[in-house]
């Protein structure tokens, strides 16, 4: 077996690795209006930009999730790195409109591979007492990075030109690829006693086994509403502040993710931590924790829309976040408990790709309505959104969640 120590020191090395899966694709926002100027690209254009990564990545999630079943993670993960980090130091050479297309969905597909592997990864070295916490852990590196991706290309491009992030970035990548080569161990699979759960390359079986776990479905449903929200202040935030309480560019971006992702560390914490004692004492133990962020969320989002006082918003700003990280902190750790152990990866990337394709129409959705109704009443009317969803994770969670028989069997030893 693993020590303690070492199953602890993969989700530090993956918590990198994650940290630039999200700044490298986060860099581009921050340098649209050096885009805009020195490629003379219109505002369609620079959506069309940020919509290449998001279609690809979710094209790519379904295969990638089936591959991840089957092959070694470790090589998956650290050649995603490599490749993507490669794409990224590729795109400061970027000169023209179709580059940027091209390299920002090569990008996603590059990108697609890292979480099925590293969340099958950590399953493996982390049991039921610890895989919350472990996959909460994790899950900080995504506000980590995605902080630092827009704060240090956009002061990067201020001052070296709006290439010079992705040189940073790229290179960096490329560096830890190869650093973790050394250190980063692939887990031997947890399996089943049956001959019939062995993966096989059947996609469709594959898939049809995941849809057919009622538990599966609820989450991803839930996912998508979560997600949905998640994108709209990801991407609209920043604008309301600025209309709203008249902020410089400068503050309106730091305002729209400081407090929010920074909460979100504390709560994926607190949420893993209590996930992992629930889940110890009652089915659905995980599920439940994220019923509780949910619904704790729901009226601090109503409260950003509506309030007139900056002290307040940032308030309910930081108190979104945190139950946001309750949420966020068990949304794999909730779908392990709920498939069987050869299909983690498999489940996982069609979860994340619905995800992602449903969040992909909330920017049009939100911009559609804001004209006709203003963007803080939008904005208060998505708490709805988590009351609906976390009502129907509550449901779910009662009706399928069960206990799970202990036919598990684990090899003594990590491989190469």
């Amino acid at each position: 077996m693993a020590s303690r120590r070492y199953r602890w020191a993969v989700v530090g090395m993956l918590w990198l690795v994650c940290l630039f899966n999200y700044a490298d694709r986060q860099a581009i926002f921050s340098v649209f209006p050096l885009l805009k100027e020195k490629m003379q690209l219109s505002d369609v254009q620079l959506g069309v930009v940020g919509s290449a990564f998001m279609w690809a990545y979710a094209a790519a999630l379904p295969f990638a999730g089936v591959v991840a079943d089957r092959v070694n993670r470790k090589h998956l993960i650290l050649g995603g790195l490599l490749f993507w980090s490669l794409i990224t130091l590729a795109t400061g050479f970027a000169t023209e409109f179709w580059h940027l297309v091209l390299f920002r969905s090569l990008e996603g597909l590059g990108e697609a591979f890292y979480f099925p592997a590293s969340m099958s990864v950590i399953a493996d070295y982390h049991g039921k007492e610890t895989r919350s916490r472990a996959m909460g852990l994790h899950q900080s590196s995504v506000y980590a990075g995605t902080v630092l991706g827009g704060a240090v290309a956009g002061y990067c491009g201020e001052r070296f030109g709006w290439q010079s992030g992705f040189f940073l970035f790229g290179g960096l990548g490329i560096l830890l690829a190869a650093v973790l080569v050394l250190f980063l161990r692939e887990p031997v699979r947890e399996t089943v006693q049956s001959a019939n759960d062995r993966p096989s390359w059947d996609v469709f079986q594959g898939i049809g086994e995941v849809i057919r776990t009622p538990m599966a479905l609820v989450l991803t449903a839930v996912f998508v509403g979560a997600n949905f929200v998640a994108v709209i202040f990801l991407t609209w935030m920043p604008s309301y502040l600025k209309e709203k309480f008249g902020m410089s560019l400068t503050m309106s971006g730091l305002n729209a993710t400081l407090w929010l992702q920074t909460a979100s560390v504390v709560g994926v914490v607190f949420g893993g931590w209590l996930a992992d004692r629930w889940s110890r004492t009652m089915p659905g133990g995980r599920p439940l924790t994220q019923v509780i962020g949910l619904y704790a969320g729901a009226p601090l989002i109503a409260i950003t829309g509506w309030t007139m006082d900056v002290p307040t918003l940032v308030i309910a700003m930081a108190g979104f976040g945190f139950c946001k990280g309750i949420y966020d902190a068990n949304i794999w750790a909730s779908l392990y408990d709920s498939v069987p152990p050869h299909r983690r990866a498999t489940a996982q990337g069609l979860m994340n790709a619905t995800g992602w394709l449903g969040a992909a129409t909330a920017p049009i959705a939100f911009a559609v309505a804001s004209n006709r109704y203003g963007m803080g009443s939008c904005m208060s009317a998505t708490s709805l959104i988590y009351v609906a969803f976390g009502t129907l994770l509550a449901i779910g969670t009662l009706a399928f969640a069960r206990p799970k028989r202990p036919a598990v069997l684990a090899s003594p030893d990590p491989v190469d």
